[in-house]
């Protein structure tokens, strides 16, 4: 990757658009400890890489809403002690405890006023890395470009390209900070868009093995989807509340401010998944009750902004279909969703694990799902299922299942009449739940869950019962199954800082190989996502 020299231009246009906050005062355990000038302290180590304004530069932007993940414990060692493989240096030797203590205090602090990012500045940080033209429109390797596997490594924020035949790696790169979402697959998994937490959205090409462009489109980003040809990229942002659509090369094409239908509430934006089979984006709205359809293709009717006394005369008030939101109005919002196969309903969860169904053509709710506790629904898969109670004629049905996040459950529901088949019970709750069409097993995980984090639980498709326990080092986490293209191999994350890719034969469940990764925190294997496996997330 080329060095960033232009990011220094849009470090130095936020420290001016954002003066330094006021000092802040450390909070003093006793009387003895000195008053600490933070924000001279932030300035003087701090700023060069992350910008006075915190929303970042070199290094990642220091908010509240992007440090999510890194608890303030960690925060305080990395501050002491730097990160390995990165620039970020330790200030254990420049600093007292306290004065380390007073910065990770204010860089959990929020920003007043709230930060913003405009289309100028999405523009300004754009980054070419290479000329496209000057690209093989051949791989430059041997592997089967189609059996890849990307592993996003958040130990040293890496990614490592995993030739899924001989299971060994071939190329690692450094990505940006905490790459949240997962990748985006484009051009028969030719280009591939990752989306960080502080808003960087990058271009892969995955058969040159490069970095081709990069571009900041928010302050805090959810995920980002790609649509087939690679032409059409959609980020969902938390901070500001918008919807950037972008084109294949990452420029802006424009902004949607995440409002209400009447204009009056701002929300964020809680996730955006592409609609292959309807040719569009789909997104929901954190903090207002809507789910938008944002069509790319321009063979699409128009939108009504209005109510509509002939739709033949054409008697009221339209926007253009194309790249414009067409809302379905809901009682209550979505947090998080999985689409059918043909991608005409979506099942939805709220954080409050209120379920409903969502019909996209009809544009509106038409069932309740009987959901518990924090369903995981974006980590859902589907299978066919025959009940073994109904006879010898009986046909298979599809069901769809997913983890949850507060409790310790794998939910199986029949996607025709909306009725949970069955709660398999787990050892705590999970975050991930794989499997593939040609296995007859699905894998999940307790990560959630302190006591059982180190188990991943094997359950049998039909019989929809748990039949095999692979255990791991306890207080270890091991978790996200994904597999070979051919569903031979299931690849198991050790999800720790010196972890390890481990692979298990599909079949017998036994460990094959391990890898040596940093926290590969997802791995991600170009087939199965570009045919939407039913086995692997969309």
């Amino acid at each position: 990757m080329k060095p960033l020299r232009s990011v220094a231009a849009v470090v130095a246009g936020l420290a001016l658009a954002f003066p330094a906050a006021q000092s802040v005062v450390a909070a003093s355990p006793a009387a003895v400890t000195p008053v600490v000038e933070v924000a001279a302290l932030y300035e003087q180590h701090c700023a060069a890489c992350h910008a006075s304004s915190r929303l970042g530069g070199m290094g990642p932007a220091l908010l509240p809403e992007n440090l999510s993940r890194l608890r303030k414990g960690e925060a305080l060692k990395v501050i002491a002690e730097g990160r390995t493989a990165t620039q970020m240096p330790g200030f254990a030797a420049q600093l007292g405890q306290h004065e380390i203590a007073a910065i990770a205090d204010w860089i959990y602090t929020p920003v007043v006023p709230e930060p913003r990012w405009s289309d100028a500045d999405i523009t300004a940080s754009r980054i070419e890395h290479v000329d496209p033209a000057t690209l093989s429109d051949k791989p430059v390797f041997d592997a089967d470009p189609l059996n890849l596997f990307l592993v996003v490594e958040a130990g040293d924020h890496h990614v490592s390209v995993l030739d899924g035949d001989k299971l060994e790696p071939i190329f690692r790169f450094q990505s940006r900070f905490a790459l949240h979402g997962g990748p985006k697959f484009a051009a028969e998994g030719r280009y591939v868009f990752f989306g960080s937490r502080d808003g960087w959205i990058t271009k892969f090409d995955l058969w040159n093995l490069k970095v081709v462009a990069e571009v900041r489109a928010g302050i805090n980003t959810r995920n980002v989807a790609a649509s087939p040809d690679g032409k059409h990229v959609a980020v969902a942002n938390y901070l500001p509340h918008t919807l950037v659509l972008l084109d294949g090369d990452l420029n802006l094409i424009k902004t949607l401010p995440a409002m209400d239908r009447d204009g009056k509430q701002s929300s964020r934006v809680s996730a955006v998944y592409d609609a292959t089979p309807r040719q569009s984006f789909i997104a929901a709205l954190k903090d207002v009750g809507e789910v938008w359809e944002i069509s790319y293709t321009k063979a699409v009717e128009d939108i009504p902004t209005s109510y509509i006394h002939d739709y033949t005369q054409r008697e009221g008030t339209f926007i253009p279909g194309y790249l414009n939101p067409r809302r379905t109005i809901l009682a209550e919002v979505l947090d998080d969703f999985f689409f059918t196969q043909d991608y005409s309903e979506l099942m939805g969860a709220s954080r409050e694990g209120v379920g409903q169904v969502v019909n996209l053509d009809v544009r509106k709710k038409i069932a309740n799902l009987p959901l518990d506790g924090m369903p995981h629904l974006g980590s859902g898969i589907t299978w066919e299922w025959t009940d073994p109670a109904a006879g010898p004629d009986a046909k298979p049905r599809t069901v769809m299942a997913s983890t949850n996040l507060k409790a310790g459950e794998v939910t199986v529901i029949d996607m025709k009449t909306w009725e949970v088949i069955k709660r398999i019970q787990t050892r705590g709750p999970g975050f991930f739940l794989r499997s593939h069409g040609n296995s007859r097993y699905a894998f999940v995980d307790s990560m959630m869950s302190p006591e059982a984090k180190h188990i991943l639980q094997v359950i049998d498709k039909q019989t929809l019962e748990v039949v095999r326990e692979i255990v791991g080092e306890p207080g270890k986490t091991l978790a996200h199954i994904e597999f070979t293209r051919d569903g031979r191999y299931a690849l198991a994350s050790l999800w720790e800082d010196e972890g390890a890719v481990i692979v298990l034969d599909a079949q017998t469940l036994e460990e094959v190989k391990r890898l040596p990764m940093r926290k590969p925190v997802g791995k991600y294997n170009v087939w199965n996502k570009i045919t939407r496996e039913e086995g692997t997330s969309h």
